[in-house]
């Protein structure tokens, strides 16, 4: 049986993909559906890495991490749920993240795509975005794996850029 920690994440992830599942049902059409970019991703895959990266949250925030036992950074995060979802490992970093795949705007945006922040000419910090305007990353050194929306207060000053793998 797993640790008693373990399995509460698991709950608490599993809570998260429910009420993102309902909540998606009311979301607007612009979001749902590409009307730009395609994507090689399968609907499935698309899918598929959201609810991987909700499961995630609660893992404890690590500089370089890139599995769950040992934590996660916010490109470690990405690398960690692509690779496993679609085989494909996408950049370490998060300046390259911002080369990778192609640049979506936000009323195209989908499960899976991802959400990279920060000013000048590379971004700072990404997540993946889940769907219903929210995001999972890992924000910081003491924090952990979390979901956000990309409205909030912090974020929506931040500059942002959306690409699709």
């Amino acid at each position: 049986m797993p640790p008693p920690h373990t399995r509460l994440r698991g709950l608490q992830g599993l809570a998260l993909v429910c009420a993102l599942l309902l909540v998606g049902c009311g979301t607007p059409s612009a979001v749902r559906h590409t009307r730009g970019t395609p994507s090689t991703l399968s609907g499935e895959q698309a899918s598929n890495i959201a609810i991987h990266a909700l499961g995630l949250v609660g893992t404890p925030y690590r500089y370089g991490g890139n599995t769950p036992d040992g934590g996660f950074d916010c490109s470690g995060l990405i690398g960690y749920v692509y690779r496993n979802e679609v085989g494909t490992p996408p950049p370490r970093t998060v300046a390259k993240l911002g080369n990778w795949g192609e640049e979506v705007d936000a009323q195209d945006l989908r499960t899976g795509d991802l959400v990279l922040f920060g000013r000048g000419r590379a971004p700072t910090h990404a997540g993946i975005y889940v769907g219903a305007g929210r995001f999972v990353h890992a924000p910081s050194t003491g924090g952990e794996v979390r979901l956000d929306r990309l409205n909030s207060g912090y974020w929506a000053r931040q500059s942002t850029e959306y690409r699709r793998p």
